[in-house]
């Protein structure tokens, strides 16, 4: 069994993310981590979710799980995913809950955990669950309690606004768009950015319960820019379903991914001499026009696996001060444990505001390397080590060594399906198209020949 993927449990709600799946994954997460608490003492968890018409439901089962475990559980409403995360590491909080798929549609659901400390679980944690529950956990005899927290929503959205206080400004005379994607932020990013001083408009904010991301928000990003320049707004923001990632656009209606807004706040770090070590952390699928841009400011570009989780890890490892996605997904350190589209929203508003630069001049950075993807079926039993054939491997180098490192090669295995993806990056896309497909025809050529499909 393997329920835990990059983000979380997510499945088709009512299906493959069951109520009754969501009472043992309650149950299993409160014993793994409530277990350091003393057994006679009172465990708390917070639960948050976003607009789908399944989270209410989901919620009732989980919190019904915690609640046999003896836990007193804090229904936030609906909230971003890090609100939950932010208020467990402030608050006396076991554990906190959020219930939302994110980006996709209505009709999937999933179900993301944090510990005491506000950071997603490790690998390790996620096995210990996902162990119980495949043993068969059933419910304690314990008795909890359930109560409403939209005390702590106000709370989060304080420590929000502080970011932009302590820079001894507002954004007064900023015009903003905001897709807030019929999510979690369809309340709290108008209500935040207007508190600020801005001038707010906002569509994708009349959710109904199966509209969540439906033509809105971050993966439709055609929504922002036409409402971005339809009010003539300064910038626009797209938010995903559930708040922790961030698309803009500028005035002109330019789309800009989390790794142009990733080198628009380390410009502002670096200056200020709060980038730490001069480095910023993204994953294997950061473009490598951003790379080069780092290397040009003397800033050290470190990858990681897939998910913002990993890059949490590296971060917290070392101290880093920034890290982030192309998906917009981006952790600021110094106030946050994870992903966070309204916290990075404000502190590139603030940048904005302070350059008295238009949007389009602060986010163009650098010039996107073209990049291609091909996806080759491979048996899930070798996925995750086919670069340990040292010919798919020198194939790989020999793509690389011809780009003189202005291209790059990644072998990504899917998370959910037999197969790997081929991501090819170099200044030349008919190139790279051709490299492409040649090191898929290779890769399907090399299997053939070990009897391996």
């Amino acid at each position: 069994m393997k329920l835990f993927g990059t983000d979380g449990v997510r499945g088709v709600a009512g299906t493959e993310l069951s109520a009754d799946l969501a009472l043992k994954i309650g149950i299993a997460a409160g014993r793994v981590l409530g277990s350091s608490a003393d057994e006679s003492g009172e465990r708390t968890a917070i639960i948050g979710r976003d607009t789908r018409i399944s989270c209410k439901m989901l919620e009732c089962a989980i919190a019904a799980g915690l609640m046999s475990e003896g836990y007193r559980v804090i229904s936030l409403g609906v909230v971003p995913t890090p609100a939950v995360a932010k208020l467990v590491e402030i608050e006396d909080v076991d554990l906190g809950v959020m219930i939302s798929a994110s980006h996709n549609p209505y009709e999937f659901n999933g179900i993301k955990l944090f510990s005491g400390s506000g950071y997603k679980l490790s690998d390790e944690v996620e096995e210990q669950i996902e162990a119980l529950i495949e043993s068969g956990v059933t419910p304690g005899d314990r008795v909890g309690t359930f109560e409403e927290g939209s005390m702590l929503v106000e709370r989060y959205e304080e420590l929000i606004k502080d970011v932009v206080f302590r820079e001894k400004t507002g954004l007064e005379g900023l015009s903003i768009a905001i897709d807030a994607a019929n999510g979690s932020l369809y309340k709290i990013a108008e209500s935040v950015l207007t508190d600020l001083g801005a001038t707010v408009s906002v569509v994708g904010n009349i959710p109904n319960g199966v509209n969540i991301n439906r033509n809105v928000g971050s993966t439709h990003m055609d929504t922002c820019k036409n409402y971005t320049m339809h009010n003539r707004a300064d910038i626009g923001l797209s938010f995903d379903g559930d708040g922790d990632r961030l698309l803009v656009c500028d005035e002109n209606g330019d789309e800009y991914d989390g790794d142009y807004i990733m080198l628009a706040i380390a410009d502002d770090l670096m200056a200020k001499g709060h980038l730490t070590d001069n480095v910023i952390v993204a994953t294997v699928m950061s473009n490598l026009g951003l790379e080069l841009a780092c290397a040009e400011r003397g800033i050290k570009l470190i990858r990681t696996k897939v998910g913002d989780r990993y890059i949490s890890e590296e971060m917290q490892r070392c101290g880093y001060s920034i890290g982030g996605e192309q998906s917009g997904h981006i952790i600021l350190s110094k106030y946050a444990t994870t992903g966070d589209g309204l916290l990075t929203a404000v502190c590139l508003l603030t940048i904005l505001k302070k350059s008295g630069k238009k949007a389009s001049e602060l986010l163009r950075k650098f010039r996107r390397m073209p990049q291609t993807m091909v996806n080759v079926k491979v048996p899930n039993k070798i996925k995750y080590t086919l670069l340990e054939d040292e010919h798919i491997a020198g194939q790989v180098r020999n793509i690389e060594q011809r780009y003189s490192g202005r291209g790059r090669v990644v072998i990504r295995p899917s998370g959910t399906e037999p197969l790997v993806r081929i991501m090819i990056e170099g200044d030349d896309q008919d190139q790279i198209n051709a490299d492409s497909r040649d090191l898929a025809g290779f890769i399907r050529g090399r299997l053939s020949a070990l009897d391996i499909i």
